[in-house]
C-alpha cells in the first residue's frame, strides 16, 4: 500500500507530533507499506526556517519532500501562524498533486488548520481516501488559550473543521474526550477511531538522576523541578513562577524550564521581575539529550491553564512516565490528563491556577523519596503496558488498510 503522510512538522524538526508520526511511518514501512512524506522545512523551535534550508522552495530527501513555509520568527501573532499554515498547505497541495505514482491512502494529522483541505484535494485528484488524525481540537485549543477571540473567526474555523471531518474517510482521535467531542459535533461513531499516542520506551527509559546532562548544567546539587516542552499559551507557567517565588526560602529547589515558544520572552521577563534565582531557562534540547534530560528531574511538571485540558493530551506526559519520574500536573478534574495520572498512579493532579498548592505539593514530594520512586515506577509500568509503539502502530496499520479496502 502506498501511503502519503501529510504533516507540517517532521524530523529533524523537534515538534512532538512530528517525532511520533516519524515512528508511525517507520512502523508502517516495517509492515511492508511504502510511505511518502510531504512536510515543511524545519522551523518549529524559533518559527524560522533553519539556515540549512533557507533560499529554497523545496527539497527532496528520499521519500520525503520538504517545502518552504512562511515562518517570520513571530509565532505569537495569530495572523503570522495562519499565514504559515496557509503557505504550507498551498504548496503541499501542489506537491501532492504533482507527485507520482498515485497514493492508496493519505494520513493527515491536524498540525495546521488546513491540512484536511490539502489532503482532501490531493485525495480527489489521486482517487484515494484520507484519514484525518486529530491531535488537537479546533477551534477549542486557540479559543481556550486566548489566541482566538473574534467570533466570526471562531465560527469560520469551526465550519472548516466540520468540512474536514465530513471530507475524511475516517477520523482518528487520541483521547476519549476527543471522541466524545466529535460525536457531539455530529461525526458518526462509525467514522471515528480512538488511537492513543505512544512513547518509545526503549529510547526514553529510567536512567540515573545524576548523568551527563545533569553534570553539564550543574544540576547535581539541586532538587530539580522540571518542565520541558513548548512554552505556549495553554501551559500555565506563570503559576510555576509564582510557586518558585513561594519556594525561594528553599535554595536547594531549582525550577528548570526547557523549551521555546511564544510565551518564553514574557516568562523570562516575569522571572526577572520576581527576582527568581531558583529558575533556570534552557532552549529546546537535541533529541539525543531527551532521555537524560527527563532523568535529571526529581519531579516533572505539566501545568495547564483552566479549561484547556479537554482539548489536548500532550505526548510529553508519556515521556515523563517512560522516564520513571513522578508527574505533577495542574489540570481540570474531569480531563483526560487528570484521569491518566489517576489511573496510572504516576503522580499528583492539582487544580489549575493555584501556585500555593503547587508549592505545597512540591515540598511534600521532596520530603518523600519513597513516594516519588513508587509514582515513577507506576508510570513506567503503565507506559510499557499501554503505550508501546508497536501496539499503536498496528492500530494505524489496521485502520489505513481498512480505509483503503473500503474505498
Amino acid at each position: 500500500m502506498r501511503i502519503l503522510l501529510l504533516i507540517i512538522q517532521y524530523p529533524p524538526d523537534s515538534n512532538p507530533t512530528g517525532r511520533l508520526m516519524a515512528q508511525v511511518a517507520a512502523g508502517l514501512r516495517a509492515h511492508g507499506h511504502h510511505v511518502a512524506v510531504i512536510s515543511a522545512f524545519p522551523h518549529y523551535e524559533r518559527f524560522q526556517i533553519e539556515p540549512a534550508y533557507r533560499g529554497r522552495l523545496f527539497a527532496r530527501d528520499g521519500d520525503t519532500t520538504r517545502l518552504w513555509v512562511f515562518a517570520s520568527g513571530k509565532k505569537g501573532r495569530m495572523l503570522h501562524r495562519l499565514a504559515s499554515y496557509l503557505s504550507f498547505n498551498a504548496l503541499a497541495t501542489l506537491a501532492g498533486l504533482l507527485r507520482r505514482p498515485a497514493y492508496d491512502v493519505i494520513l493527515a494529522p491536524n498540525g495546521s488548520f488546513f491540512t484536511g483541505i490539502a489532503a482532501a484535494l490531493i485525495g480527489v485528484a489521486h482517487g484515494c481516501p484520507f484519514v484525518y488524525n486529530v491531535q488537537d481540537l479546533y477551534p477549542e485549543v486557540p479559543v481556550s488559550a486566548g489566541q482566538l477571540t473574534n467570533p466570526y473567526a471562531i465560527a469560520g474555523l469551526a465550519r472548516l473543521e466540520g468540512l474536514m471531518y465530513r471530507a475524511a474517510a475516517h477520523v482518528s482521535v487520541i483521547a476519549p474526550s476527543f471522541h466524545a467531542n466529535l460525536l457531539a459535533k455530529g461525526v458518526p461513531a462509525s467514522k471515528l477511531a480512538l488511537i492513543p499516542n505512544f512513547v518509545d520506551t526503549a529510547f526514553i527509559r529510567p536512567l540515573p538522576r545524576h548523568n551527563a546532562f545533569s553534570q553539564a548544567h550543574a544540576l547535581d546539587a539541586h532538587f530539580v523541578v522540571s518542565y520541558a516542552g513548548n512554552l505556549g499559551y495553554v501551559y500555565d507557567l506563570h503559576s510555576v513562577l509564582e510557586a518558585a517565588a513561594l519556594l525561594a526560602p528553599h535554595p536547594d529547589i531549582l525550577f528548570l524550564i526547557v523549551g521555546d515558544g511564544v510565551s518564553k520572552p514574557e516568562l523570562e521577563q516575569r522571572a526577572r521581575a520576581l527576582g527568581l534565582t531558583n529558575v533556570r531557562f534552557l532552549p529546546f534540547q537535541p533529541l539525543e539529550q531527551l532521555p537524560q534530560m527527563r532523568a535529571t528531574a526529581d519531579i516533572q511538571l505539566s501545568p495547564h491553564r483552566p479549561g484547556t485540558t479537554g482539548y489536548s493530551l500532550p505526548s510529553k506526559l508519556y515521556e515523563v512516565m517512560a522516564s520513571a519520574r513522578p508527574l505533577l500536573v495542574s489540570a481540570d478534574a474531569d480531563s483526560d490528563v487528570a484521569r491518566l495520572v489517576a489511573s496510572a498512579g504516576c503522580g499528583l493532579s492539582l487544580p489549575p491556577g493555584d501556585p500555593a498548592r503547587l508549592a505545597d505539593a512540591i515540598l511534600a514530594l521532596r520530603a518523600d523519596p519513597a513516594q516519588r520512586a513508587a509514582m515513577g515506577a507506576a508510570g513506567r509500568r503503565y507506559a510499557e503496558q499501554h503505550l508501546s509503539p508497536q501496539v499503536v502502530i498496528d492500530q494505524y496499520h489496521d485502520l489505513l488498510t481498512n480505509v483503503k479496502r473500503r474505498a
